[in-house]
């Protein structure tokens, strides 16, 4: 494109390792992201100074908690839905941050735009409500689900094996594709303004162009920005939904 060469889709995802070659032990750029997504909220709570008027860090770090607790737990699942705070506050962090490196200088990629992440996630919640489910309701909470008392008795087949595959295959696998698939679609945007400007900017027919792409490119990165928030806020409330109907299996 006017002399331009568009990077194929895998320069865009796949990138070389740093250390380690073809191992187990091997880290590339979506490792060290990965790495710094969970290093990078740690370390805000763990230099927070507890203070009685919070400032600086500290509200920060108080302003995430209490987001969590009034618009993900409370809404979803309700007061007895805060011991699992800590849960639901680390998947929102960890998304949050993976997500938000896709417009950082230098780094410019979402880790979750790598399916790595969102389907160990996407497991991590499966295994979560699984657990509780049964925790709390005992075999009754599979009986409930393949055998619904809510059906009629002929229905009741049919309908229970639509909830058992819904329930256990598509709630971890929706979950994984969603984060995955609108970060690596706001990935591709991004590359297509920022190699378009780039294009457009060193042809010289083209040049008064440039204000165009350059403006798209700002407008297409603070909507980004807004999307890296929104899916991690999906992920934990969604989350937080799939853990209630686990308490309450009725």
């Amino acid at each position: 494109m006017f002399g331009f060469e568009y990077p194929s889709i895998q320069d865009l995802v796949v990138w070389p390792n740093y250390f380690g070659g073809d191992s187990i032990w091997a880290l590339n750029k979506i490792g060290l992201i990965s790495l710094l997504a969970m290093g990078i909220p740690a370390a805000m709570f763990l230099l927070s100074k507890k203070e009685m008027v919070p400032r600086g860090l500290q509200n920060v770090v108080e302003g995430s908690v209490e987001f969590v607790e009034d618009q993900i737990i409370m809404p979803a699942i309700g007061p007895e839905g805060l011991r699992y705070l800590p849960l639901l506050l680390s998947i929102f962090l960890f998304v949050f941050f993976g997500n938000i490196f896709e417009v950082i200088p230098t780094f410019q990629m979402p880790a979750n735009a790598r399916m790595a992440n969102p389907m160990f996630l996407g497991l991590l919640v499966l295994v979560v409500f699984t657990y509780l489910g049964f925790k709390n309701n005992g075999l009754g909470y599979l009986k409930e689900i393949i055998w619904p008392s809510y059906v009629p008795v002929g229905l009741r087949w049919l309908v229970g094996f639509i909830e058992f595959f819904s329930i256990f295959l598509i709630r971890p696998f929706s979950l994984a594709v969603r984060l995955f698939a609108n970060m690596l679609a706001g990935h591709i945007l991004l590359v297509t303004f920022g190699a378009l400007t780039i294009a457009v900017f060193t042809t010289s027919l083209l040049v008064v162009l440039t204000p165009l792409t350059f403006g798209m490119l700002v407008i297409l990165t603070a909507f980004e920005i807004f999307v890296s928030f929104l899916q991690a806020f999906v992920f934990a409330i969604l989350t937080a939904v799939y853990i209630d109907s686990s308490l309450h299996a009725h």
